[in-house]
Order: structure tokens, then sequence, then C-alpha cells
């Protein structure tokens, strides 16, 4: 399954080349777009696929989505395994509710954060803070792709464990096995990895 979604990532164009400024503000000589995935119903299903992979044996009573990347996975995954899902906004909302986390989160339940992937891992770890000031749990996290960037790591130390499909390296490797990535594409990634 894995050489599947690795080549699938690169038949839609969702894993490309050159200089690009990532939402953390580092820069990487590769962008993984998992937002062109749902437009590709084929390829929806089959991620939605891997990600159920990645929560089989999880014990967790809502799922979390991290707008805007994450919305799509969390909704179908809460939706196929029937939990509860809400989701934490991008900022602070100034009128009605002026809620963070939108939909019911009743206080102990044991709350999975769903992203696309992590580097950094700061979009998790906010939206895990938002998710505890409201009385939930959160001790896992699910992304669909590790880029091994230090996030795993951030995740650790705040005491949430992250599961992934894949690592960056992994998909790298069997990209360039394939002859489907070049040497100088497959440098750029590893090189990105252990800065």
């Amino acid at each position: 399954m894995l050489m599947d979604i690795a080549k699938l990532l690169v038949k839609i164009g969702a894993l490309r080349f050159g200089v690009f400024t990532l939402t953390s503000g580092k820069k990487s000589p590769y962008y993984i777009d998992l937002r062109l995935v749902p437009s590709y119903p084929g390829a929806f299903h089959f991620v939605i696929e891997a990600y159920k992979r990645v929560l089989k044996g999880l014990k967790f009573d809502a799922i979390v989505g991290i707008p805007t990347g994450s919305m799509p996975y969390a909704s179908v995954l809460s939706y196929e395994l029937k939990k509860p899902m809400i989701y934490v906004r991008k900022g602070e909302r100034l009128h009605g509710t002026m809620k963070r986390v939108e939909g019911w989160l009743n206080p102990g339940w044991r709350c999975l954060i769903v992203d696309d992937l992590v580097t950094t891992g700061n979009s998790i770890l906010n939206a895990a803070r938002s998710v505890r000031a409201e009385g939930g749990i959160v001790k896992d996290a699910a992304v669909l792709i590790d880029r091994e960037e230090g996030g795993r790591e951030a995740l650790k130390r705040d005491g949430i464990r992250l599961h992934s499909f894949s690592k960056i390296s992994e998909l790298a490797k069997i990209l360039y096995e394939m002859n489907v990535l070049e040497e100088d594409g497959y440098r750029a990634i590893i090189a990105q990895v252990k800065k």
C-alpha cells in the first residue's frame, strides 16, 4: 500500500520540487500538497483507507480536525468510524459564541487529532492546547506523512504519540527505487530530513 500511495502522490502532482516556504516558516526543496487528494475520488478513498490502517487499535472518543488541510480526512474518518468530530479554529472567533473549538466536546473525552502531515508539530500542538483547554484529553495524533523535521519529538515532549502512515524518507526511497524520483529529488528530501 505504501508503494501505491507514493505513486499516487506523484501522479496527481501532490509532490513537487522547487523552493517552498512551509506553514512553520521553514524553507523546503519539496512540497507535499495533500489538499489535492479529495479532488480525485479514487485517490481520496485510497488515502482514507491508509488513515484507517493508522488508526486501527487506537482508543479515542472523538476526532479533531485542523483547518484546512485535515478537514476532509477528519470528516470522512469521523463519518466512517462513527466517532464525533470537532475542529479547532485557526484564530479566535470574535463574534457569535467566540469559541475556539467547534462541535460538542464532552470533558474527559480522549481526542485524536488528525492532520494531513507533520513538520515541526506546531499545528498539532496548538490544536491540542485548545482541546485541552475545553476539557479534552489529547494523547495521540495521526498523519498520513511525517516529514521527519522534529514534529514527532516535539509532540512526544508534550505527551502526544504520533502515528503516521509513512515517513518522507520511506516514500522518497520507494520513488527513487522505482525510477519515479530523480537522484536530485531524492537527495533534496534526505538532506531536508537531516537538517
